[in-house]
């Protein structure tokens, strides 16, 4: 957990909220065995849409706990299909 808040912090400044390229900075310097780099700003603005629950271009945290979740459940799935086989 504190890896988590740490990471977070470190990407999203004194606001404590996540710009757009805060979230591609954070995604492909952090999470790139999870997710691979976004080269495409298509995704990168759809992830960002998403994300962005009440519309302010921010990320904050509760947010980012979003994308966590996200990564965390599909690494689960791939995690259990991996061991079924």
């Amino acid at each position: 957990m504190a890896s988590i808040i740490k990471v977070f912090h470190k990407y999203s400044g004194q606001n404590c909220t996540l710009r757009k390229a805060d979230l591609k900075a954070l995604i492909n310097n952090e999470m790139n065995h999870f997710i691979k780099k976004i080269k495409d700003k298509k995704i990168l603005n759809q992830l960002f849409t998403d994300l962005d629950q009440n519309g302010d271009l921010e990320i904050d945290f509760k947010e980012f706990i979003a994308l966590i979740a996200m990564v965390t459940s599909a690494c689960h799935d791939i995690f259990n299909q991996n061991h079924k086989h």
